[in-house]
């Protein structure tokens, strides 16, 4: 869940977003924790927009109360809505995925940790990524893809 780090601040040292998990609903998320180490739960692309943000903001609750310890980040993918993301931000996250294209996109990120792209994932929807799951998350980040929170 967003509030297990501190919100980070140009006084903080940069850091990088845990390994990210797309999941699509309360199992994936419970599926994507079990494994016990840091993960970043990543909404569907457009999430924000179509499911909404106290849908984001339940399925994450409920995942992290049935895995306290887990250490988890969680970003939801708000497209090219910033009205969404606005809504998100009041709902109470505070990491989102934002089109850099959109207008209100320097705005929305003077409230919240806005990312211009989605991070590298394992989609649990993709077919055979539960087996994936512990390999994915294990494996050490190589590329200069990865989001890192200032």
């Amino acid at each position: 869940m967003s509030s297990m780090f501190p919100e980070s601040s140009g006084s903080q040292a940069a850091t990088p977003l845990p390994r990210a998990v797309v999941v699509h609903g309360v199992c994936d998320a419970l599926v994507a924790l079990a494994p016990g180490v840091p993960v970043t739960l990543l909404s569907a692309p457009g999430a924000g927009a179509y499911a909404g943000a106290g849908w984001w903001r339940a399925l994450v609750a409920l995942a992290h109360a049935a895995h306290p310890a887990t250490p988890c980040r969680d970003v939801l993918d708000c497209a090219d809505a910033p009205g969404h993301a606005m809504a998100a931000i009041r709902a109470g996250q505070s990491i989102l995925v934002l089109d850099p294209a959109c207008p209100a996109f320097a705005r929305v990120a003077t409230l919240a940790i806005v990312l211009a792209a989605r991070p590298p994932a394992l989609d649990l929807a993709a077919h055979g990524a539960a087996w994936r799951l512990r390999a994915w998350l294990s494996a050490p980040q190589h590329d200069d893809s990865t989001p890192v929170l200032r």
